[in-house]
Parts: C-alpha cells; sequence; structure tokens
C-alpha cells in the first residue's frame, strides 16, 4: 500500500529527542513564546477536539484539579484546540464553576482556530470533523524536557478520555530516570523498586547502588531482572 505523503504528515514526524518547535500562539494567558513559557520547567502540551464537549470538559476539570500536582513536578500544563481565544475564556470559566467555584483556570489554553499548529504538530483527527467538514483535534499529549526536547508523547482517539493521574505517574518515571541510570517497571510507583538496566555490570551497579541490588532467579539462568530500592539522590 502507497504511503500518503502529506503536508501534514512530514510536518509531524517529530521523535523522542527531537527539540519541540519554539511556537507562539495566543493563550488565556496572552501571547506566549513555548520556550520562554517553560523556562527551566519541564511541560504537558495537550490537545482536545472542542471547547463545550462532554469528554474535554471532563478532562480540563480533572487537569485543573491535579494542577497543584504538576505544579509540585515542577511541570506547566498547556491545553490546545482549534477554538478561538475567547471560547476558550468562556470555557474555563464553565469548567472551573463544576469544580472550583469562583477559581480562575489555573493554566493557559492556546488559540489554534486557523489549524496553524495543529497541523505543524500532527495533532488532527481525520476520523472527527466540525459541523463544517473540517478535522478536529485528537487527544494528544506531548511532554517536554527542560531542555525543551520531546519526552513522550500519546495520542487517544476522540472518544477516549484520558488519565491524567497515568500522565503523572509517567513524568515521575520521566524525572526519576533522566538523573538516575535506572528503568522503572510495568505499574511502577513512586517508592517502589526500579529496574537495573542489563548493560550496567554487576561491579559497578553495586557502586552505583549502594541500598542493595536484587536479582530475580529465572529458568535460564539468566541475569537481567535486576531490582533496586528508588534511589533518593540523583547519580552523577
Amino acid at each position: 500500500m502507497q504511503h500518503r505523503d502529506t503536508e501534514t504528515d512530514r510536518c509531524c514526524r517529530m521523535l523522542l529527542g527531537d527539540v519541540f518547535p519554539n511556537f507562539e500562539a495566543d493563550s488565556t494567558f496572552g501571547r506566549m513564546k513555548l520556550h520562554d513559557f517553560l523556562g527551566d520547567s519541564w511541560g504537558v502540551l495537550f490537545s482536545h477536539p472542542g471547547d463545550f464537549t462532554p469528554v474535554c470538559t471532563t478532562e480540563l476539570g480533572r487537569a485543573a484539579q491535579l494542577s497543584p500536582e504538576f505544579s509540585k513536578r515542577n511541570v506547566k500544563l498547556m491545553a490546545l484546540s482549534v477554538d478561538s481565544l475567547q471560547e476558550h475564556h468562556d470555557w474555563s470559566k464553565l469548567v472551573m464553576s463544576l469544580h472550583e467555584p469562583g477559581s480562575q483556570f489555573p493554566f493557559p489554553i492556546i488559540a489554534d482556530d486557523r489549524r496553524e499548529l495543529v497541523e505543524k504538530l500532527g495533532m488532527l483527527d481525520p476520523e472527527e470533523k466540525d459541523h463544517n467538514g473540517m478535522p478536529l483535534s485528537a487527544r494528544c499529549v506531548f511532554v517536554i524536557g527542560p531542555d525543551k526536547k520531546l519526552k513522550l508523547s500519546i495520542l487517544y482517539p476522540a472518544t477516549t478520555g484520558r488519565n491524567f493521574d497515568e500522565i503523572l505517574r509517567v513524568i515521575d518515571s520521566l524525572q526519576l530516570t533522566a538523573h538516575n541510570r535506572v528503568a522503572t517497571p510495568v505499574d511502577w510507583r513512586p517508592g517502589n523498586s526500579v529496574m537495573v538496566p542489563p548493560r550496567i555490570p554487576e561491579t559497578e551497579a553495586a557502586m552505583l547502588f549502594p541500598a542493595g541490588v536484587y536479582t530475580k532467579d529465572l529458568p535460564s539462568g539468566k541475569k537481567y531482572l535486576r531490582y533496586t530500592p528508588q534511589p533518593n539522590t540523583h547519580q552523577q
């Protein structure tokens, strides 16, 4: 089958480790330039299909509730859709009235009513269209590191709401493994044991992890399932 090499395809081939585009856009917090807004923080940019829609309203409400948890981790949240700035302002007030009446919405919502950003970043969902037949933005999640590089991307269809507790969990893993030579196993939570990568020799692992390394016995006799308590300090 021949692949359709569209302009959107060419724009959105962003790989983990790529520097995230330093776009400039209007938001509910004013005009913003991504890298300046992030500073030395981590960032989560997530798109949604449309304002004043049911699943998106529950997502924005949950993200607003968890905003203090993201702040504790030095993470700045940013939402984006193809709606206008005024619609974003009106919708964010509605979201807060449902969850924290009287409070200000805690993070910016980027207006992209010309669809320039969603096309550039590959955020469009060809299956979901507005009343004019134009594709809407999908539920994308981009995690950006303090070095402005893409650390994680997740893409959900419009029909599936995101789990922001899971996004927090992966950020905990990303931040831990950015400063320590470890990996996090399935369903890992902060405080759980972590894994020692196979490329670290046993003698070096003993020096790196003074709390000890536990190797799980396997029928094959191979010793690649190695665990150690989660490090509390950054390794050099």
